[in-house]
């Protein structure tokens, strides 16, 4: 059955915004906590199976790979049958991943991990489509990244609570050598996907459809979904510039605790993976000042400038060792902050009715994930770990041409922006003002055209009155 007759988010009421804000927003704490937890059992599964670095990352091809197959199914998914139930779809799937970990763990089999990890995969991909879509067209499209932002930054205090917590359980006593614990953190995360999934069942989570907002963007005079989707060149570029950011970003995280434990400066596994939680807690907090600074800055603009400091410090990661080094690698994590929710909003920007496949494209960017880490592994078994950091400098010199790309097509289009319009608005007070300025031209050709009547009725009236 198809979904039902929606609408658009600058149209529901001020509570109804804040509940499906607020509900939508807790999907993010479940991905960011799951995420955490993987990077610390990639160094975990290490020492427990007598696997390389290598072998390690096929988590993370699972897991990543999971977009790459599941979010164009779940973005056609969301598109016949409406938000909430691809919702539902996600945290089911989420929630079973979640549960087998346990007999993967009772048995030790790594290769039941894996597989876990492809079908928690799946349950994430649906979850980023409908969440990262729905917090995106929910409201004014000027403030479309700063809410994803804020959103997602509930993600990044679930990301560092997941190393937390592998820090104090995972590598200390018995535990540095067993999978008890790991068992136990993957139950309680399954029933945190239940919950979610009951509370959702009970919510009215309205629907905002794609001709709600087709309809609010030809109102503003933009028809770019008129074209078909293969020609939506922001998407598709869009897609290219996630898959390269999200690898970077991935490969970076996944040897973070390999690399921090090899810096020569007396840091160990534990306290690698404390660390590391610390990292994210940076990412995290970052992402919230970037939520001020989306406020007044254009997104395009601001993206720019921290793929630049992305690319610059990734550099510096892999030429400096010790200290120095891992004060680099804190800051990498603050740039890197604000360039997933932006890059998404941007590429889903003015889709109208190609808005939920595009987002579908846009979380398929994820899959990126899957290969760089390989990639850097492979290089850091070679050699040391920090010189393996320069294979993540690829993705983020992709991403910022990306953003750089924007800058110019919006110069171009209507001038250089450095604070953030809402471009919606804008055009309707453009349309607004062409269509008066054409009943203003109307009216006074009428009246041109009665005065010319009047005086043709005069000067017949005369030339009677003559003859």
């Amino acid at each position: 059955m198809p979904p039902p007759k929606g609408t658009t988010g600058s149209e529901l009421s001020r509570s109804q915004w804040a509940f499906a804000f607020a509900l939508v927003t807790s999907l993010f704490f479940t991905w960011g906590f799951a995420y955490g937890l993987l990077d610390v059992l990639n160094a975990h599964f290490q020492e427990i199976f007598g696997i390389s670095k290598v072998q390690s990352t096929l988590l993370q091809l699972a897991y990543f790979g999971a977009y790459l197959v599941y979010a164009p199914v779940a973005g056609v998914f969301m598109n016949r049958f409406g938000y909430k139930r691809g919702i539902h779809m996600g945290l089911s799937l989420y929630s079973l991943g979640a549960i087998f970990f346990w007999p993967s763990a009772k048995f030790a089999k790594y290769g039941g991990f894996v597989g876990c990890t492809f079908v928690i995969g799946c349950g994430l991909a649906t979850l980023e489509v409908a969440a990262n879509s729905y917090i995106a067209v929910l409201g004014s499209q000027k403030y479309a990244a700063a809410r994803l932002n804020f959103s997602q930054g509930f993600q990044g205090l679930a990301s560092f609570a997941g190393p937390l917590i592998a820090s104090k359980y995972f590598f200390r006593g018995k535990n540095a050598t067993s999978l008890d614990t790991v068992q136990w953190v993957y139950l309680a995360v399954a029933g945190l996907g239940l919950v979610l999934n009951i509370l959702f069942f009970f919510c009215d989570l309205p629907e905002i459809t794609e001709d709600a907002l087709a309809t609010e963007i030809h109102e503003a005079g933009i028809r770019t979904d008129e074209e078909p989707f293969y020609k939506q060149y922001r998407c598709i570029f869009g897609w290219i510039a996630q898959t390269a950011y999200v690898g970077a970003q991935v490969g970076v995280a996944s040897l973070a605790v390999n690399f921090l434990s090899e810096q020569g400066v007396g840091i160990d596994k534990s306290e690698a993976s404390q660390l590391f939680s610390f990292c994210q807690l940076t990412f995290t907090i970052a992402r919230f000042i970037g939520v001020a600074i989306l406020n007044f800055v254009d997104p395009a603009l601001l993206l720019s400038l921290y793929g630049v400091m992305c690319c610059l410090f990734s550099i510096l990661i892999a030429l400096v060792p010790g200290k120095p080094g891992v004060g680099f690698l804190f800051c990498l994590f603050y740039f890197e902050s604000i360039c997933y929710p932006c890059i998404f909003t941007l590429g889903t920007k003015n889709l109208g009715v190609h808005t939920k496949r595009g987002s579908g494209l846009i979380v398929m960017g994820v899959g990126g994930g899957a290969w760089y880490p390989p990639a850097q592994a492979a290089l850091a078994d070679r050699a040391y770990t920090r010189r393996s950091y320069l294979v993540p400098l690829s993705g983020y010199i992709a991403m910022t041409i990306y953003s750089v790309g924007m800058v110019i097509d919006q110069a171009v289009k209507g001038g250089f922006r450095f604070r953030n319009i809402d471009e919606i608005a804008k055009n309707k007070e453009a349309v607004a003002t062409d269509a008066g300025e054409v009943e203003k031209r109307e009216v006074q050709r009428r009246e041109t055209a009665n005065s010319l009547e009047k005086d043709k009725s005069s000067t017949e009236f005369i030339e009677s009155g003559s003859t």
